[in-house]
């Protein structure tokens, strides 16, 4: 992330510190958010219209008042062609997702308070291509890919090599967003030099951030990545790494202790030079509150609706996940069931020819 937005960007605290989602007060003032929130965006670009004549069409106001509502339009070729003059104030500008996302760091993090940002996993070239297509802002090569694709109950197996090796099969598929890749179990544990060569290895296999779970513990560490030109991905609250730990999926934050510590966690990865946050089944009130105070966008799972930004797994989106889902998870398809029937009648097919 850039350092002089990070400088220009630096919050005011409050004088009085507000409640957490347990009604508590938090131990650290929270602190409210500067220009970056407020950022307005840049004016559309007038379109030319193709018929110059339709854009003459005059608009005179009546002389008893200037309420909008009592603009009158002069007839013009546009009414004789068929064509029906919207008022100004009706005129909404269709968004392209797809055309406008930019594959960058410092694009993600203008987004906040614009508008909604939009992550999806990918593993593989194809699914690639897919959710790039479908118009997401980033692409995260999670090590999730050990519990969705390999096997695995947990994402503690998952390799460095995995990874590397996923990440470069996503980049040939050749997506047109951002794509972050995450870092492995036990890498952020070892010594700055290892984090670093397994940073390096994942940039240069086609991943344009990493992504590390933890709070104030690797805050340091990050801040020395992201120094050395590697931009990093925050994540904060469930961390499935540490899920042996933990003994088990939960949500976090529901309590002072615990809210407390995610605010921590946070304010040192803002400080630390993350450019984005992943908040993973935080509490939603906390969540909310969170989202209003530091500056990363705040892209949450399973942790409310009203972060930054949302972010799921596909496979469990598209109903291709076999094992039960996580309540938050809404599939909006069934591909596991409908490819099941497909291949069955496959097979009852060929069966049948002799």
């Amino acid at each position: 992330m850039d350092k002089d937005i990070k400088k220009s960007a630096m919050p005011e605290k409050k004088k009085d510190p507000k409640p957490n989602a347990s009604g508590t007060e938090l131990k650290k003032p929270l602190r409210k958010k500067t220009s970056v929130s407020k950022t307005k965006k840049a004016p559309a670009k007038a379109k030319t219209s193709k018929n110059p004549k339709s854009d003459d069409s005059a608009k005179t106001l009546d002389k008893d008042s200037s309420d909008v509502s009592k603009i009158k339009e002069t007839p013009s070729d546009s009414a004789s062609s068929g064509i029906e003059n919207k008022p100004i104030h009706q005129e909404k500008k269709k968004h392209s997702f797809p055309s406008e996302i930019e594959p960058t760091t410092k694009y993600i993090y203008s987004l906040k308070g614009k508008r909604s940002i939009v992550g999806l996993t990918a593993y593989d070239a194809i699914m690639s291509k897919l959710v790039s297509k479908a118009g997401v802002d980033f692409i995260l090569v999670g090590d999730s890919v050990g519990t969705t694709l390999l096997g695995y109950e947990t994402t503690v197996p998952v390799t460095i090599d995995d990874m590397v090796h996923h990440t470069s099969a996503v980049k040939r598929g050749m997506p047109e967003c951002l794509v972050v890749a995450d870092l492995p179990f036990g890498e952020a544990s070892f010594s700055f030099d290892r984090l670093l060569e397994s940073s390096r290895r994942l940039m240069q296999s086609g991943a344009d951030a990493v992504k590390i779970e933890g709070g104030k513990d690797v805050a340091d560490d990050i801040e020395k990545l992201v120094a050395t030109g590697i931009p990093v991905m925050g994540h904060i609250g469930l961390l499935p790494q540490t899920v042996k730990a933990i003994g088990g999926y939960r949500k976090f934050g529901t309590d002072r202790v615990e809210a407390d510590s995610i605010y921590t966690d946070a304010i040192c990865l803002e400080e630390a030079g993350c450019f984005a946050i992943i908040a993973e089944m935080i509490d939603g009130k906390l969540a909310t509150e969170l989202t209003k105070q530091i500056l990363p966008p705040l892209i949450g799972i399973g942790s409310g609706d009203h972060c930054d930004g949302q972010i799921l797994v596909t496979h469990d989106l598209l109903g291709l996940t076999p094992s039960p889902l996580p309540s938050f998870v809404k599939p909006c398809a069934s591909l596991g069931l409908d490819g099941l029937n497909a291949l069955q009648r496959y097979v009852h097919r060929i069966r049948s020819m002799k």
